[in-house]
């Protein structure tokens, strides 16, 4: 596994366009290479990404530049306390001329959801999401309705030490493959900000580079992406080891390991090749492991946990 399988010479036009996409993004979100490659192995593996931090720091920015740049038909949902299942998936509503119940889609039918502050609203509400992250639907009066494809939620996370927050309850932090913290800009793309003003109407004129039918053909792509016998054993070691850890109440469970493997491909098929290597699993094993784990003691540091259990378990 020491020999990088290239991409096949049909995906060429997909992988232009992925790089052209990476080069804008990382044009308004300075100096976050990493956490841009993360959001858009995320996309490209079909799952859903949590972005924990202060405000300020760009969160939402990100979502909106990356929806532009993708050409994803974009809501925006400010959670509150106040906030209510129906406000997010929808209601039905009666039709005096019709005679007949007419279902008002809330802003969960979109292409990339930007759920803000997620926390801040009640778990009832937070839970509303859970069907709509899973199975991609919304079950309303009797009537099951899809959800647009691609479909995908960046929820926003404030510290748990934050006024008026409820935490995320472990089936739903389950539900995001990858969490990623953006921090505080580095002091060049600080100065930068200062210069232009923030990139808030850089933002606005982003044209699409990508659009939601190349997608879904990249998520396709994504899905061949091979993963070798010794690749597979590498990724059972991860997770026993989780398991296995003294200072963890639990490890990975199987669908985190399934999501380790989607997430592994994305990053592979991101960095142009067509078969997963260890280097591909460790890149992504911290934003996909860290919030999936539950430490025995406060004290445990689960980050330092994670890159112990990278440290140890010897690379094929």
């Amino acid at each position: 596994m020491t020999t990088a399988a290239r991409l096949s010479p049909e995906h060429a036009s997909h992988a232009a366009a992925l790089q052209a996409a990476l080069t804008q993004l990382d044009r308004v979100i300075l100096g976050k290479g990493r956490q841009i490659r993360l959001a858009v192995a995320c996309l490209l593996a079909r799952g859903h990404l949590l972005i924990e931090d202060q405000p300020g720091v760009g969160k939402t920015t990100l979502a909106q530049a990356l929806a532009r740049t993708c050409g994803l038909h974009f809501r925006r949902v400010q959670f509150t306390a106040d906030l209510l299942p129906a406000d997010l998936t929808g209601v039905s509503i009666w039709d005096a001329q019709t005679s007949a119940f007419r279902f008002m889609e809330g802003p969960v039918f979109s292409e990339l959801l930007l759920a803000d502050e997620i926390n801040r609203a009640t778990p009832r509400t937070q839970g509303a999401l859970l069907e709509a992250m899973e199975e991609r639907q919304v079950s309303e009066g009797g009537v099951t309705r899809p959800l647009p494809e691609p479909f995908f939620v960046i929820a926003t996370q404030n510290p748990a030490a934050f006024v008026g927050t409820s935490p995320l309850p472990e089936a739903q932090l389950d539900r995001f493959l990858m969490t990623v913290t953006l921090g505080y800009p580095d002091p060049r793309a600080e100065r930068q900000l200062l210069e232009t003003g923030g990139r808030s109407s850089t933002v606005r004129d982003l044209g699409a580079v990508l659009n939601a039918g190349t997608l879904l053909g990249m998520q396709a792509e994504v899905d061949a992406v091979h993963a070798a016998a010794p690749l597979l054993d590498y990724l059972q070691l991860l997770a026993r080891a989780t398991r296995e850890h003294p200072a963890l109440m639990g490890g990975l469970s199987p669908r985190g390991l399934l999501a380790l493997l989607a997430a592994a491909r994305a990053w592979a098929y991101l960095h142009g090749r067509a078969m997963v290597l260890p280097d591909d699993v460790q890149a992504v094993f911290p934003a996909l492991a860290i919030h999936r784990l539950t430490r025995r003691d406060p004290s445990v540091n689960v980050e330092e946990v994670v890159s112990r259990v990278l440290a140890d378990i010897p690379i094929p």
